[in-house]
C-alpha cells in the first residue's frame, strides 16, 4: 500500500470510528426515570418514615439513576390534590407523613431537598403533577375541612372508585393552574410534567358524570369535542403562565401511547389500541404539540416490538414523525421485566433494543423508565447493561425555541499536581446560578471535537476539577465549555496541554 493510500485509509478509518462513536454514544440524549409517590410506588418506601430515612432513600434513588446514566428525574410532587412540599392550599400528603395534612418530622421541605440533590448530580428536576385526581378512593376523604374537596364538593366527580375534579368547570381548572404555578414561582424546578390523567380512562358502559357542567358550558358542542376543548384550554393557559413567570421552565406531558388508531383517523397510527388519548382521555396532544403549547411529549410506549396490537416499532416512528419541531421522548416499561421468565421481557434484549432504536432512529433521542423502584427488584445484570449502553455522559437536548444563546466560553489554566492535573477556569458573570461546565480531554494531535461524548471527563458545577487519570496519559490537552440551565453550550475555552514524564 502506498504511503498516501495508507494515510487516506487511516484518515477514513478515524472518521468512520468517530461517526460510529457519536451514533453509539450521543452527546445529547434525555435520560430520565419516573419516581412515583402515589401509594408509595417508588418513594418513600412507606408513609410516615422519619425525615432522615426519607432523605436517605431519595438519595439512594438518585445515585442509582445516576449510575444508569440518567440526567433527569421526574418526581410526583402532587399525587391527588395533596403536596410533597409546603403549600398553603393543599395538605401534606399522607403518602409522605402517614396522615394527610401532617408535616414531616423533623421538619424539612422535601421538594427543596429533592431539587438540590438532583442539581448536585447535574440532573434536571421535573415536577410531576396529577392535575385533576382528587381522591384515590372516592369513598374516603382524608382531607381537612378547608381542602378543595370539602369546600367544593360540587367540583368532584366519582368515577371508577376515584374522585376527580371536573375539568369542565372553569373554576376547577383555574384552581389547578394556581396550584401548579405556586410551585413554579417558589421552587427551582426545571420542568412541569403532567401525566396521562386528564379525563379518566373510560370504563365500558359507565358515563363520566359531567352532565351538569356540560349543560352549563357546553354551548351546543358535541360532548367529546367540548371535553377536548376543556383540556386544551387548560394546557394552553398553563404553558402561557409558566413561560411568563420563568421562561426557562420546560413543560412536558406523558400521554398514553396511542393518539388515535388509523381506523378512526387517517392521521392516526396503524395500531389497534383499546383506548386512545383523543377518543377516551380527551387529550388532543398533537394539537398541543403543533401549537407549541408544550416543550416535550413523552408517550408511554410500554409494549414490545412486534406486539400484535400496538407494536413498538410502529408507534415510535409514528410519534417521532409528529414531533412538530418540539421534542419527543419515550416512556419505557421496565416494570414489564419484573418476574418475566419467558417472552420478550425476559432478559435485557427488548429493553436495550428499544433504547437503541430511540438513540439511532429519532431526531432528539430521549426516554424515561417507568419506574425507578423496579431497579431494586430486577437483576443487577439489567442495570449493568443499561449503564454500559450509557457509558458516557449525555446532555439533555437543546430546546432552541426557548433560548438558543450560549454563554461565553471560559478561560482555563492547568497545573500538574500529585493528585492529577488541576484545571481551574474563569467564566463571565451570569445571572443563572445553575450554570455548569463540561471538561473534555483529548490526545495531543487529536482534533477538538465537542460532539465526542467519550471525551467528556466530567460535568462540573464549580470552577475547578482535578483529573486523577491525567498521569495515565503522557500528554493530554483539555478544553472546558460552559452550559446555561437550558444546556446551551459555549464555544470551547482555550486549549491547555499537560505533560507527564
Amino acid at each position: 500500500m502506498h504511503i498516501i493510500d495508507r494515510y487516506c485509509f487511516l484518515a477514513l478509518a478515524c472518521i468512520l470510528f468517530s461517526v460510529h462513536t457519536r451514533a453509539q454514544y450521543p452527546k445529547r440524549e434525555f435520560r430520565a426515570a419516573w419516581i412515583a409517590t402515589v401509594s408509595n410506588i417508588d418513594w418513600p418506601s412507606k408513609p410516615g418514615l422519619p425525615s432522615y430515612q426519607q432523605q436517605h432513600e431519595f438519595i439512594a434513588r438518585l445515585d442509582k439513576l445516576k449510575e444508569l446514566g440518567c440526567n433527569a428525574v421526574i418526581v410526583q410532587v402532587r399525587p391527588a390534590c395533596d403536596a410533597f412540599y409546603e403549600s398553603k392550599e393543599e395538605p401534606w400528603s399522607r403518602y409522605l407523613t402517614g396522615k394527610q395534612g401532617q408535616p414531616p418530622f423533623p421538619y424539612y421541605d422535601p421538594l427543596t431537598f429533592m431539587i438540590e440533590e438532583a442539581h448536585k448530580r447535574n440532573m434536571e428536576f421535573h415536577a410531576w403533577f396529577n392535575p385533576f385526581r382528587a381522591l384515590t378512593d372516592s369513598k374516603k376523604n382524608p382531607n381537612p375541612p378547608e381542602h378543595v374537596t370539602r369546600r367544593h364538593p360540587d367540583w368532584l366527580i366519582n368515577y371508577g372508585g376515584k374522585g376527580q375534579l371536573d375539568p369542565g368547570l372553569p373554576e376547577a381548572r383555574e384552581y389547578v393552574l394556581r396550584i401548579i404555578m405556586d410551585v413554579v414561582k417558589r421552587y427551582d424546578i426545571d420542568a412541569v410534567h403532567l401525566d396521562d390523567y386528564f379525563y379518566p380512562y373510560r370504563i365500558a358502559g359507565v358515563e363520566f358524570g359531567d352532565a351538569r357542567s356540560y349543560a352549563k358550558y357546553g354551548k351546543g358542542k358535541p360532548r367529546d369535542e367540548w371535553r377536548r376543548d376543556n383540556v386544551s384550554l387548560f394546557i394552553s393557559l398553563l404553558n402561557t403562565n409558566i413561560k411568563r413567570e420563568k421562561y426557562w421552565v420546560k413543560f412536558g406531558v406523558s400521554p398514553f401511547g396511542v393518539w388515535r388508531n388509523a381506523s378512526k383517523d387517517p392521521e392516526g397510527s396503524p395500531t389497534r389500541g383499546g383506548q386512545t388519548n383523543y377518543d377516551d382521555l380527551y387529550a388532543d396532544v398533537l394539537l398541543w404539540q403543533r401549537n407549541g403549547w408544550i416543550d416535550y411529549l413523552l408517550p408511554q410506549l410500554y409494549w414490545e416490538h412486534e406486539h400484535r396490537l400496538v407494536a413498538f416499532e410502529i408507534l415510535m416512528p409514528w410519534w417521532d414523525e409528529h414531533a412538530y419541531a418540539r421534542h419527543m421522548y419515550y416512556g419505557l416499561g421496565v416494570y414489564r421485566m419484573l418476574n418475566a421468565t419467558k417472552g420478550p421481557w425476559a432478559g435485557t434484549k427488548e429493553l436495550l433494543w428499544q433504547m437503541r432504536d430511540i438513540r439511532t432512529r429519532t431526531k432528539n433521542p430521549g426516554y424515561a423508565f417507568y419506574s425507578s423502584s423496579n431497579f431494586d427488584k430486577l437483576s443487577s445484570a439489567i442495570s449493568d447493561s443499561i449503564a454500559k449502553l450509557n457509558a458516557f455522559p449525555a446532555l439533555p437536548p437543546q430546546m432552541k425555541w426557548i433560548d438558543s444563546t450560549p454563554p461565553p466560553a471560559p478561560v482555563v489554566k492547568a497545573n500538574p499536581s500529585p493528585k492529577g492535573t488541576v484545571l481551574r477556569w474563569e467564566a463571565s458573570s451570569s445571572k443563572d446560578p445553575a450554570i455548569r461546565f463540561v471538561v473534555y480531554r483529548f490526545a495531543v494531535g487529536e482534533a477538538i471535537n465537542l460532539e465526542r461524548a467519550d471525551r467528556i471527563v466530567t460535568i462540573a458545577s464549580g470552577k475547578e476539577y482535578i483529573d486523577p487519570d491525567a498521569a495515565k496519559f503522557k500528554q493530554a490537552k483539555y478544553v472546558v465549555t460552559a452550559l446555561d440551565r437550558l444546556w446551551n453550550e459555549s464555544a470551547p475555552s482555550n486549549t491547555v496541554t499537560t505533560k507527564y514524564e
